[in-house]
């Protein structure tokens, strides 16, 4: 479908799931209420409209960001902030740690910013072993190598760092028992993985976060793309910081976030938050 009706089915059936009881509008009313606290009700709720529209158009995105050509793909990037220093950070050879949270579409942003650079990123297979393949094939078809969450994941993204090559994390997930430490985000205690706090202490590794944003008039996408420094004593501080950076984007275009994941389910004390 051309790129503005593709939109225009997402506003529409955005509106609607805003109306009907549902488990994601829900979860984003309640994430926009926690995140936003200085708003009232009516604009929480055309921000959490907003929001479920660009999630669904996030996802009828996903046609393109997976199977059209790479140069196709890449021609829907119109703008960009940052790309030259990224590029020229990767080029150097040191390692390059880069961020890309659910905001945005994640995968134009992450696939085209790896493209032609020896490139992993860290991913959770999905259940469906036809998905999986999907996903595999169209990612590494411009060169981008995929490793799956765990153990053997994690050692592919260290020898990557050490190799001088550039290694992708979402790193607004919500990671397992003893992957993460809690750190503020939006003034809410969060969940946190570490892995990225922690492959920053390499010697001469950069770390970059960013994302790709939806252009009003289904335009396409302007690239943001910021270096941050995680090298901290303490993990609970580099956390702090990486979230500190992921809620500057944020905030940028809060309705572009994915606000139907549920960012704070596991709390301190273990108390039922959703």
């Amino acid at each position: 479908m051309p790129l503005p009706l593709l939109h225009g089915l997402a506003r529409l059936f955005g509106s609607v799931l805003l109306w009907l009881p549902n488990r994601a509008a829900r979860t984003t009313l309640r994430n926009l209420r926690t995140c936003f606290p200085e708003l009232d009700e009516a604009v929480l709720r055309e921000l959490a409209r907003a929001s479920l529209r660009h999630s669904l158009c996030a996802m009828l995105e996903m046609g393109r960001a997976w199977l059209w050509p790479m140069a196709r793909m890449t021609g829907l990037i119109r703008e960009s902030e940052g790309v030259d220093a990224f590029r020229r950070a990767v080029a150097a050879g040191d390692g390059v740690i880069l961020l890309a949270p659910h905001l945005g579409n994640w995968e134009v942003f992450g696939i085209s910013m790896c493209h032609g650079y020896p490139a992993h990123f860290l991913y959770m297979p999905p259940d469906d072993p036809a998905l999986d393949r999907l996903l595999l094939r169209s990612r590494a078809r411009g060169g981008l190598r995929m490793a799956a969450g765990g153990r053997e994941g994690v050692g592919k993204l260290l020898r990557a760092l050490r190799a001088g090559e550039l290694v992708g994390i979402l790193p607004d997930q919500v990671p397992a028992d003893g992957g993460g430490v809690f750190a503020p985000f939006f003034g809410e205690a969060a969940y946190t993985m570490t892995l990225a706090c922690k492959l920053a202490q390499r010697p001469g590794a950069r770390v970059f976060c960013g994302y790709a944003r939806r252009l009003p008039a289904s335009a396409g996408f302007r690239v943001s793309i910021r270096e941050l420094d995680l090298r901290r004593d303490k993990l609970e501080d580099a956390a702090a910081a990486m979230n500190r950076a992921i809620e500057e984007l944020v905030r940028e275009s809060p309705e572009q976030y994915q606000w139907e994941y549920k960012r704070f389910r596991r709390q301190r004390d273990d108390t039922e938050f959703y």
